[in-house]
């Protein structure tokens, strides 16, 4: 379907719409015989090109997680730095990314900060449990 879109774009002599360009970043998990073989690079172009045709907060923190996975966590977390806290308010979804950054970026103790306020967030309790597992191995 995804190449039958990119074909009828060519056709029209438009580019992928928001809509393809989330199929070719599904597409890219899909193909992936492993976290570590997925088009990191590629993803990270996906998302740049989707904020700027789609701006949307929750497009920058995926943006930010695609180039953690492609360059590391440094640069992943200047970018969520970046993003409005209050387009996030109540929300688990920016603590939850910050804290795992952060812990793969050696700053323990406020990755472990940053998991708990997830962790006190979030609405279910699986989740919670989760979070909060993660904050006390750190």
């Amino acid at each position: 379907m995804l190449q039958r879109a990119d074909a009828a774009a060519a056709a029209r002599r438009t580019g992928r719409g928001p809509y393809a360009l989330q199929a070719a970043i599904a597409e890219c998990h899909a193909i992936a015989p492993s976290v570590e073989a997925t088009d990191w690079a590629r993803i990270v172009l996906l998302y740049e090109t989707l904020g700027r045709i789609a701006p949307n907060p929750v497009v920058d923190l995926n943006r930010a997680v695609a180039v953690s996975m492609a360059t590391g966590p440094a640069e992943a977390l200047a970018l969520i730095d970046a993003i409005d806290d209050a387009a996030f308010r109540g929300s688990y979804l920016l603590p939850s990314v910050r804290g795992e950054l952060l812990a793969r970026a050696g700053r323990l103790d406020e990755a472990r900060a940053e998991l708990r306020t997830a962790a006190s967030l979030v609405r279910n309790a699986a989740q919670r449990s989760v979070l909060e597992a993660k904050a006390d191995r750190l």
